[in-house]
């Protein structure tokens, strides 16, 4: 081997080394380093290795740096690179909660993401988080997927794919005989730990559960439309709107809380809308845009007597019906 590509292999191979043989609490000395590249296949001398080291210190924008450290037991490591391990622990955290990702494909990221850390820190990655009642997908081809409307969404054509809902044999049968449905693709929303499309069709924008979504293809020849309409579209009030994502007519809803729910109103509809105190001091008011659904009215019954809709009147009749149809289906 030339002497230049044998030096770039050392060079690659020590990167290895540190990236994974050693963190702030597993440091190595020079001799250990020495020995671990000739078991890689790879012979050294400590004066070069030290000048290895200094390479890569000097390498111009590099994410990590080989630090020193001295006193008994001390030698050579690698800071965090390129991901600072909290940013590794946050990342491999939400991969267990998706519940949209297989079980087996949570496992192979896990191990991916383990790969950017060292040895010793990736054992610590392997945790579960607890997520109460979190039924992982058995589906992988959710992730693909994906994939195939970012790429529509990137190159501004149009999809088409099979909606599809569960039957009582668990299984996912089609829509509307199997036919296939056409759409104008614009975005990705995650929304109730679900990945929904939000898509142009027959003048309106529409969204749709992707892990509903079979055999999704982008249509390569024909132009994506919708422009004019996503550009006056706002996703945040989109989503705050809706309830389970279920759809229903737009409403501005007035509700008047107790106090204590201050922080459930903040959490649901965000801190735009003004918390207005009541007379009395133990209660507040706030007006909301909404689209009116039973899943709303599901939402606002949860709270007991501490949430009760003030306006508009046909918004208040239709949740006091509501109530009046459990009650006669529970007594």
């Amino acid at each position: 081997m030339p002497r230049k590509e044998g030096q770039k292999l050392k060079l690659l191979t020590l990167l290895e080394i540190l990236s994974r043989e050693t963190d702030e609490q597993h440091p190595l000395s020079v001799p250990h380093l020495v020995e671990l590249l000739r078991e890689r296949g790879v012979d050294a001398e400590r004066k070069s290795v030290y000048d290895d080291i200094q390479t890569i210190n000097s390498m111009p924008g590099a994410p990590f740096e080989i630090v020193q450290q001295r006193g008994r037991g001390g030698g050579y490591y690698m800071t965090d690179s390129p991901f600072e391990f909290a940013e590794l622990k946050l990342l491999v955290d939400a991969v267990y909660a998706s519940k949209f990702i297989t079980a087996r494909k949570s496992r192979t990221l896990i191990d991916k993401l383990g790969k950017f850390t060292s040895r010793y820190r990736q054992a610590e990655l392997d945790r579960t988080v607890l997520v109460s009642g979190r039924v992982k997908s058995q589906d992988e081809k959710i992730l693909y997927s994906v994939d195939a409307l970012h790429t529509a969404i990137t190159t501004g054509v149009q999809v088409q794919f099979k909606y599809c809902d569960w039957d009582l044999q668990k299984q996912m049968v089609p829509r509307h005989n199997g036919q296939l449905y056409k759409v104008s693709p614009w975005a990705l929303v995650w929304e109730n730990g679900n990945y929904y499309l939000i898509a142009y069709t027959e003048g309106h924008l529409r969204h749709y559960r992707v892990d509903k979504m079979q055999k999704v293809e982008p249509l390569p020849e024909v132009p994506r439309e919708g422009a004019e309409e996503y550009a006056d579209f706002d996703v945040n009030s989109y989503t705050q709107q809706m309830f389970g994502m279920f759809n229903g007519p737009l409403k501005k809803v007035t509700l008047k809380c107790e106090n204590r729910f201050a922080g459930a109103m903040i959490d649901r509809f965000g801190t735009g809308p003004t918390l207005v105190p009541c007379t009395g001091g133990e209660h507040f008011t706030l007006t909301v845009n909404v689209q009116i659904s039973p899943q709303f009215f599901g939402w606002v019954a949860g709270f007991g007597k501490g949430v009760e809709i003030l306006t508009p009147p046909e918004v208040r009749a239709e949740m006091r019906k509501t109530l009046d149809t459990l009650q006669t289906i529970y007594r």
